[in-house]
C-alpha cells in the first residue's frame, strides 16, 4: 500500500468513494508480495498493484464491487496456467472494501506517519461473524510482521510499515541527480550531501533531502545519532580524494552498512585502494567497498550510471549476485519451489 499512499490521500480528501483491494495471503504464488493493493478510485482509475493476468482482473473487479456496495469482503483467486509471474495451482486470498472519509477516517494518520518516515501499523478485521466488525481499522507505531493472524473470532490483517532504508549521495552532481529518481522508485529515502553550498541546492534534487556539510562530519554526526544501521546504503560520487577518503575512512569502520559504493573509473578505483591501504584497512575490510559502483553493464551517461548502481544495491539488499536471471533454470525451479513453500502458513 506504500506505493499508492498519495492516490489513497487524494481520494480521502475527495469525499467520494473507491474500492481497495489488498492482497492479504498467497499460496505458491510465485513474486507475488502479501500487502500487494489496488485501489480504484470514484471516476474508475486504477492505482497499484501492475500484476497483468486475470488475478488483476479479479483484484479489479472485487475493488469496483466494494466501492459500488460497499461491502467488505475476502476473495479466494484460484492462479491458472500461464498468468505472469505466478504458479499454476496457486491460491491467493484478497480483501475487498470501500475506502472513504467514512470507511477509514484514521488514514490521514497513517499516511502522515509514512511522509514523516515513522514506523505505523495498521491491523484490518477481514473476516468476523459479525458484518460490522469487518473492516474496523486499529492503527500502531508497534513493529510487526505483515501477515494475516487468525484469532478464534476474527482473521486480522496486518500491515507493517517500516521507515524507508536511507540512501545518502555524497556529492551533488548530475548522477546524483539520476540516482536520486532510481532510488526513490526503489523506496529509499535520500539525502545528498555535499559540502558546496552552490552545487547542492534542494531545487536540483527533487524528492531528496540536501545537506551542506564536509562529507565525512556528516557520516560520523549521522552514525553517533544512531541513524545509520544495516539498511542503510552510501554512494561516494565525490571523486576528490580531499572529500573521498575521509568520508570512506569513516564509512569502512562502520560496524552496520547495507551498502557502500564508490564511482569513478577504475584508475580512480586504483588510487582509491591505494590511499586506504596506506590508511590501515587491510583486503577483508576494502572488500566491503563496491568500487567503481554498479553493475557491469556499459553505463556511459550519468541516467545509464544511476541504473547500475541501483540495480547493484538492489541486489545487496536482496543478497543475490547480480547475475542474468535465465543463466540457471535449475536454480530458478529451487527458488520459486522455495517461495511457493515459504508462502504457506501465511
Amino acid at each position: 500500500m506504500r506505493d499508492i499512499v498519495d492516490d489513497l490521500l487524494r481520494v480521502w480528501h475527495s469525499g467520494r468513494i473507491g474500492g481497495l483491494a489488498t492482497v492479504v495471503r498467497t499460496v505458491g504464488s510465485g513474486r507475488l508480495p502479501v500487502g500487494t493493493a489496488m485501489l480504484v478510485d470514484a471516476n474508475g482509475a486504477v492505482y497499484g498493484s501492475g500484476l497483468g493476468g486475470s488475478v488483476e482482473t479479479a483484484m479489479h473487479e472485487a475493488a469496483v464491487t466494494a466501492a459500488r456496495t460497499g461491502q467488505r469482503a475476502m476473495h479466494r483467486l484460484p492462479v491458472p496456467p500461464g498468468e505472469p509471474g505466478m504458479e499454476a495451482g496457486g491460491m491467493i486470498d484478497v480483501f475487498a472494501e470501500p475506502f472513504s472519509r467514512r470507511d477509514f477516517p484514521e488514514f490521514p494518520t497513517v499516511a502522515s506517519e509514512i511522509a514523516a518516515h515513522r514506523r505505523v501499523t495498521v491491523f484490518t478485521v477481514v473476516w468476523n461473524p459479525d458484518p460490522d466488525v469487518i473492516g474496523q481499522h486499529l492503527i500502531t507505531g508497534q513493529r510487526h510482521n505483515t501477515e494475516l493472524v487468525a484469532l478464534p473470532e476474527s482473521d486480522v490483517f496486518i500491515s507493517s510499515f517500516a521507515p524507508p532504508p536511507r540512501l545518502i549521495i555524497f556529492g551533488a552532481n548530475s548522477y546524483a541527480a539520476a540516482l536520486t529518481v532510481q532510488a526513490r522508485l526503489l523506496g529509499y529515502r535520500v539525502t545528498i550531501c555535499d559540502s558546496r553550498e552552490e552545487f547542492a541546492t534542494p531545487e536540483a534534487f527533487p524528492g531528496a533531502e540536501v545537506v551542506v556539510d564536509w562529507p565525512h562530519r556528516y557520516l560520523n554526526t549521522l552514525s553517533a545519532a544512531g541513524e545509520i544501521d544495516s539498511t542503510t546504503g552510501i554512494v561516494v560520487l565525490a571523486h576528490d580524494p580531499k572529500f573521498e577518503i575521509p568520508l570512506l575512512t569513516v564509512a569502512l569502520r562502520l560496524p552496520e552498512l547495507g551498502y557502500l559504493g564508490a564511482a569513478g573509473s577504475y584508475s580512480a578505483h586504483a588510487r582509491r585502494l591505494d590511499d586506504l591501504r596506506a590508511g590501515g584497512f587491510d583486503e577483508a575490510t576494502l572488500s566491503r567497498l563496491h568500487s567503481p559502483a554498479g553493475l557491469d553493464v556499459g553505463a556511459r551517461t550519468a541516467a545509464e550510471t544511476a541504473v547500475a548502481i541501483a540495480a547493484e544495491l538492489l541486489a545487496a539488499r536482496s543478497g543475490r549476485s547480480g547475475r542474468q536471471q535465465s543463466a540457471s533454470a535449475e536454480v530458478i525451479h529451487a527458488e520459486q519451489a522455495f517461495g511457493a513453500r515459504a508462502t504457506v502458513g501465511l
